[in-house]
């Protein structure tokens, strides 16, 4: 990989008792620097040759190591990635191109925010969310995939997933192990 600025982890903020030395803002930069070099090119090697699917999500790791895990990742239109956390992993995301609606679970309901081009958006342990492709204002027809960058410290190694009960709290459904992120396509 030639994207030393997704590698650049040499003024990384005190980690205190975070499972990582990484933190919030470490990964939004990370995740900046990497939609930077995506919107140059640098990552076009990684695409599929016959562009990006249309009907399903795609993604690519751009980036590995023990601490940190970066992706490019494309968002298509009903396809969710199902309200899950992270476990034990931060994480962050940049959008390059389109909109993505995210749905947080505040404590008693889900809120939703829309993360057009150039928005960014953390994720601290515990931060439970659904993501999925925003249709495009003001036509509401989605015209394309959504890419975004996404960073995790440390590396994904599990996700748990949630359903929302009658008396409006949180169920976890099931967790499982993955090194991929968001989880499987619904």
């Amino acid at each position: 990989m030639t994207t030393a600025s997704v590698l650049d982890l040499r003024r990384p903020s005190s980690a205190g008792s975070s499972p990582t030395r990484l933190r919030l803002p470490d990964l939004l930069r990370i995740t900046d620097e990497g939609a930077d070099d995506a919107l140059h090119g640098r990552f076009d090697h990684l695409l599929p040759a016959g562009g990006l699917p249309v009907d399903e999500r795609w993604a690519t790791r751009i980036h590995a190591d023990d601490e940190l895990d970066v992706w490019l990742i494309s968002w298509v239109p009903d396809k969710s990635t199902e309200l899950h956390d992270h476990c034990g992993s931060l994480g962050a995301l940049t959008v390059l191109n389109g909109s993505l609606h995210e749905y947080r679970w505040d404590g008693s309901q889900l809120v939703r925010r829309r993360l057009d081009a150039g928005d960014q958006a953390g994720f601290p342990l515990g931060w439970v969310h659904d993501v999925m492709r925003a249709p495009e204002a003001p036509v509401r027809i989605a015209t394309g995939p959504t890419l975004s960058v996404h960073a995790y410290s440390p590396p994904l190694t599990a996700m748990s997933y949630y359903e929302v009960t009658q008396a409006k709290t949180l169920r976890r459904s099931r967790t499982i192990l993955t090194d991929e992120p968001e989880g499987p396509a619904a």
